[in-house]
């Protein structure tokens, strides 16, 4: 590879700092999951976090929302700030997005202060969606969004040097909605990608049987 010019896709060891600040006066919400990231079927678990990107511009974060059953990434947001409205934007895009039924689907993150805010719990609350939390500074307890999060840096962002937030929030766009839920097979989906896993569930077990 190296006589060819060619390089290999790794993960910098930058992206390995933490980014969850916790608020101790908060009350975390239950783990529901237990290291378990495994649903039966769509909108049942989702998993969400969210990371630092660099650009010309400086720093900005991406929060996404990822379900468990396909690996689909079913909401995400650009921000200049990591705040709550941040995550509620991720998560609003995922409940405009889904097909959310009250009482069924589990939402688990980390104990960082956006996640423990009182109006992000509220809107989860509102759609009927139970909120769960693993332990502090424990990557296992939310490793699905940490493997996403590593694809992406590793497949588009390390090979990538943009001038503006809007340049990177577009590249972000072809990214996730036209290429990682579209085309990228995954060996845990029987070599299909997400859209592809989600296409062949609906066809086997019809709406009026779910």
């Amino acid at each position: 590879m190296r006589g060819a010019g060619l390089q290999g896709a790794f993960l910098r060891k930058m992206w390995r700092l933490g980014s969850t600040r916790q608020d101790r006066r908060a009350t975390p919400a239950p783990d529901l999951v237990n290291r378990d990231f495994t649903a039966g079927e769509p909108d049942r678990l989702w998993v969400a976090d969210a990371t630092r990107i660099v650009c010309g511009e400086g720093v900005f974060w991406l929060a996404a929302v990822r379900d468990a059953f396909s690996n689909r990434i079913v909401g995400w947001k650009r921000s200049d700030r990591c705040d709550t409205e941040l995550v509620l934007g991720a998560l609003e895009y995922a409940v405009w997005t889904r097909d959310v039924r009250d009482g069924q689907l589990v939402h688990n993150s980390d104990r960082g202060s956006t996640y423990t805010a009182i109006r992000f719990a509220n809107r989860l609350a509102d759609n009927g969606i139970a909120q769960s939390m693993g332990s502090v500074g424990d990557s296992y307890d939310n490793a699905l969004m940490g493997n996403f999060f590593s694809n992406l840096k590793t497949e588009l962002v390390y090979r990538n040097s943009w001038r503006t937030r809007e340049d990177a929030e577009n590249a972000l766009f072809a990214y996730i909605d036209g290429w990682y839920n579209t085309q990228r097979i995954q060996k845990k989906l029987g070599w299909r990608s997400p859209d592809e896993y989600e296409a062949s569930y609906h066809h086997q077990v019809p709406a009026g049987t779910r």
